[in-house]
């Protein structure tokens, strides 16, 4: 939501709580409004609707006052070769070649051309390799080194193609009368964001392989990829003694690497988070308002027909995904798990003929 679409929400909120409420006073005290506020927004939503309570600036930007052409382009091209820099650092810089602009005239320029943040600044660059084919800068390499190291500090995952990395997770879902509490066992591949999800009585090792060894490898086997690595967190379910744990020996027979986040991050599985809350407001929340379940079985079924649609029908705004439903992004991009399996073999190969 953007700041504009809180604006409009917010004035909104006033309207309709005087009507409900009955009283303009009372309404205009709860939401912080004065009663004059009320009704202007009242005349300009009868007269225009919601698009009406746009907040629309008063100031002008006064043309003449700005800096110059060629010295705007230069802090523009600063931006692209020097991401890293601030913009006291960006001035300063700059009048060492003889362009004079104060650091608040750096900010603006920056804000004009949506640059004024490190992170803006750094997709500009990859924007302007991508389409010019650049070659980059001892700098500019600085600057994508120290992204991506923030990236993992914040829990985001570098993924290279469907199977390179896994997801899991174990989520409450709820206690039923009649069956007991019931937990869900998630998986979510990192690349395609296809997912898998299986409801169970309680959470251990056992039901942790099982999810893996009933729904996950026999949908990679049938695309042919295998699946090399996977993610969880500390839980009893995932970590114990390798010789004694089901888990941890499933995941041994099957060459699947295991990947631990750390103590207390659990942004780190972050994938895994954010579709337990898709999973509840989309699913959950609307199966039990409308259905009393008896038994698992009756919910794995439900849950099952709301993974088919999120999997194949629901279009999925993923970093790799481009507004592609899950299984079509991993159908269009299995080949890359392909290339990735043939030149590793090729490449022992090669070692075991030397």
């Amino acid at each position: 939501m953007t700041t504009q679409d809180k604006i409009i929400k917010n004035k909104l909120g006033v309207l309709k709580l005087a009507q409900t409420l009955g009283s303009v006073s009372q309404a205009c005290k709860v939401m912080g409004y004065s009663r004059d506020s009320y009704y202007r927004f009242k005349d300009l939503y009868d007269t225009g609707g919601e698009a009406a309570l746009q907040e629309l600036t008063r100031r002008k930007p006064i043309e003449k006052n700005r800096v110059a052409t060629q010295v705007e382009d230069a802090v523009v091209a600063m931006a692209i070769d020097q991401p890293a820099f601030g913009q006291v650092r960006v001035s300063n810089e700059l009048k060492k070649k003889g362009i004079f602009i104060s650091p608040g005239g750096v900010r603006s320029v920056w804000l004009r051309h949506d640059l004024e943040l490190f992170a803006k600044r750094l997709k500009a660059l990859e924007a302007k390799v991508a389409q010019d084919g650049l070659i980059l800068t001892e700098a500019q390499l600085k600057a994508m080194e120290k992204a991506k190291e923030e990236k993992v500090a914040l829990g985001e995952i570098e993924t290279g193609f469907p199977g390179y990395l896994g997801s899991q997770d174990t989520y409450f879902v709820g206690t039923i009368k009649g069956v007991g509490r019931i937990y869900q066992q998630t998986f979510v591949d990192t690349y395609s964001k296809v997912a898998f999800a299986k409801v169970y009585e309680r959470k251990t090792a056992l039901v942790a392989a099982d999810l893996l060894n009933d729904r996950v490898l026999p949908f990679f086997e049938t695309h042919a990829v295998k699946l090399l690595r996977v993610l969880t967190d500390r839980g009893t379910e995932y970590c114990g003694k390798p010789q004694h744990h089901e888990y941890q020996l499933y995941l041994s027979i099957e060459d699947i690497d295991h990947t631990k986040t750390k103590v207390r991050s659990p942004q780190q599985n972050g994938i895994c988070e954010r579709f337990h809350k898709t999973i509840q407001d989309e699913f959950y929340a609307t199966a039990f308002r409308k259905k009393v379940y008896s038994s698992l079985e009756e919910l794995q079924k439900d849950l099952d027909d709301w993974l088919e649609e999120y999997n194949r029908e629901r279009t999925h705004q993923g970093k790799y995904c481009f507004g592609k439903t899950p299984y079509q992004t991993f159908v269009d991009s299995v080949k890359l798990a392909w290339e990735k399996d043939l030149s590793d073999k090729m490449l022992f190969t090669q070692q075991t003929i030397r």
